[in-house]
């Protein structure tokens, strides 16, 4: 299964040349190995890219090369120049048009970008593939004519296996979701079960075991046929990702055996859970003393910095464990009146918390919040009775979650909420509204015991009482204790699948799983 590299590089097209300044290189004679990267282009991609990057440059010092449109190749500068200091990770411009997709000029990132949108984004970045076929050459004439060792690029990045065949380079797909939500949804898309009958609960074909109800389906595979355009993109993806040479997922073994079992069963290829992928500071062993260090959480923008302190001092004056958390991601938002519902439980609840305030789903995108938003005086009344506080579309996460105040998560269930959640021992209330989101929050929930799911959709009337209910039960009763138990067990697991060999300590499956991968790569390489 091991590629051998022969001298297949096409001739590079004289008329555009890949351009010089927009990869940013070390000059040196030196031979090193060299891996190139390709993330989806949003944040909940790009994070899980960057610190996977970050890892294997400080485990095996190789060169990192993060291609990227430029919008998002200029945010993550920054980010380099002060986590990856001393570690040789370059960053790569590829051009990037939305003319003739509908789209908004400039448009780089899901980020903000609305449901109706998100696909003609998705069809563009189809686009990327000669851009990127023209860097794999250029990092190639940069390293005097030697390949790149792999091609680790994203889940909806199928077509770089393309790349990779052409040129004889390894591709290797990295999976930003979890073992069992990925595995969930590339059966979904190949085998749309849900349309072969009409009954609510259905059973996936290959995964037998796995029952889900049409509730759990994010909407564009409820509306999928097998032959509209969402289904021919995805299955173009899929079939691709499932032939790649192998797959990284960010997950660790004892977390999702049995799922990872499935995937390596079913593509014949391996798999290897490398993770949790976070910054290190999150994995530390002592959790009721884990704070990031203030270089980590006060860098970046001074309204960014602004909204860190105001955590920060507000936690700190919270009791150990009191906290609720509430935070739907980066790109997502609840109704209206579901807004009014949620404010309304979580006052009467008189649980501490936390919320990241967006405005709903009804309100034009990028607009500001208002008063409106909220029942009448509410902000106000927990202000003063210093109950909750509410932060404006933006919040230090990490910071959040590490804090000995916090107790409690209340999420739209995304991965990597879920993992840095969990790696913290916090357990968390469900609210799923997209993607693999449905399958996250009902594998915490059955599987993983670390879960209760309080509401599914962004549609349906949410009551206060549910949400004051669903509170109380995980912060102050006996299920949450269970659940809390749960959640610190994930921890420690976490924390040793990531541990080195020291003090006589085998190292943990995640760096085993890396060291593994690089020998397989590395074993048969040729000039």
């Amino acid at each position: 299964m091991l590629f051998r590299y022969q001298n297949l590089l096409p001739a590079m097209d004289s008329a555009t040349p890949f351009p010089a300044e927009n990869l940013t290189t070390t000059t040196t004679r030196e031979f090193k190995h060299h891996v190139v990267m390709f993330p989806f282009m949003a944040q909940g991609h790009i994070i899980p890219f960057l610190e996977l990057a970050k890892l294997l440059a400080k485990r095996t010092g190789f060169a990192i090369t993060i291609a990227n449109t430029p919008l998002n190749i200029r945010s993550l500068r920054p980010e380099i120049d002060s986590t990856g200091a001393g570690l040789d990770i370059r960053l790569a411009e590829l051009p990037f048009s939305t003319a003739g997709h509908g789209l908004p000029p400039q448009t780089e990132n899901t980020d903000f970008l609305p449901y109706n949108l998100f696909f003609p984004f998705l069809q563009a970045s189809e686009q990327l593939e000669p851009h990127f076929e023209r860097l794999i050459c250029r990092i190639c004439q940069e390293d005097g004519g030697r390949l790149p060792l792999c091609i680790i690029s994203d889940m909806a990045f199928g077509w770089t296996l393309d790349v990779g065949n052409r040129l004889g380079i390894p591709r290797i797909q990295f999976c930003t979701a979890g073992a069992y939500g990925t595995s969930v949804y590339y059966s979904l898309w190949t085998h749309l079960p849900h349309n072969q009958t009409h009954a609510d609960d259905f059973v996936l074909p290959d995964m037998p075991h796995v029952t889900l109800q049409r509730s759990q389906l994010p909407t564009n595979i409820k509306m999928a046929t097998g032959s509209d355009p969402w289904s021919l993109f995805m299955n173009r993806q899929i079939s691709r990702n499932v032939r790649s040479w192998g797959s990284i997922c960010n997950t660790f073994e004892q977390l999702e055996h049995s799922s990872l079992q499935h995937m390596r069963k079913s593509t014949g290829r391996p798999v290897w859970a490398v993770g949790p992928i976070l910054p290190s500071s999150l994995l530390s062993s002592s959790p009721s003393n884990t704070k990031l260090d203030s270089d980590f959480l006060l860098r970046g923008k001074q309204t960014e910095a602004k909204s860190a302190r105001a955590c920060l001092q507000w936690l700190d004056s919270q009791a150990p464990s009191t906290v609720l958390y509430v935070s739907f991601g980066s790109q997502n938002s609840i109704s209206l009146s579901n807004m009014k519902a949620l404010a309304l439980g979580l006052e009467s609840s008189q649980q501490p918390f936390i919320w990241v305030v967006r405005p709903p789903v009804e309100a034009p995108l990028n607009s500001e919040l208002s008063a409106e938003f909220l029942s009448d005086g509410f902000e106000e009344r927990v202000k003063e009775k210093k109950l909750g506080l509410l932060i404006r579309k933006w919040a230090p996460q990490l910071l959040i979650l590490s804090h000995p105040s916090t107790g409690g998560f209340l999420s739209h269930c995304g991965w990597n909420s879920v993992l840095e959640s969990l790696s913290q021992g916090i357990p968390i209330i469900g609210w799923p509204m997209a993607g693999d989101q449905f399958t996250n929050s009902k594998v915490l929930e059955e599987e993983m015991e670390v879960c209760i799911e309080m509401w599914r959709g962004k549609e349906g009337e949410l009551k206060p009482e549910t949400v004051e209910r669903t509170v109380r039960m995980v912060m102050k009763e006996e299920k949450g204790n269970r659940l809390r138990q749960r959640a610190a067990e994930i921890r420690e697991a976490a924390l040793k699948a990531v541990s080195e060999d020291k003090n006589g300590e085998k190292k943990g499956s995640s760096v085993c799983a890396v060291d593994d991968m690089i020998r397989e790569l590395t074993v048969g390489y040729q000039c």
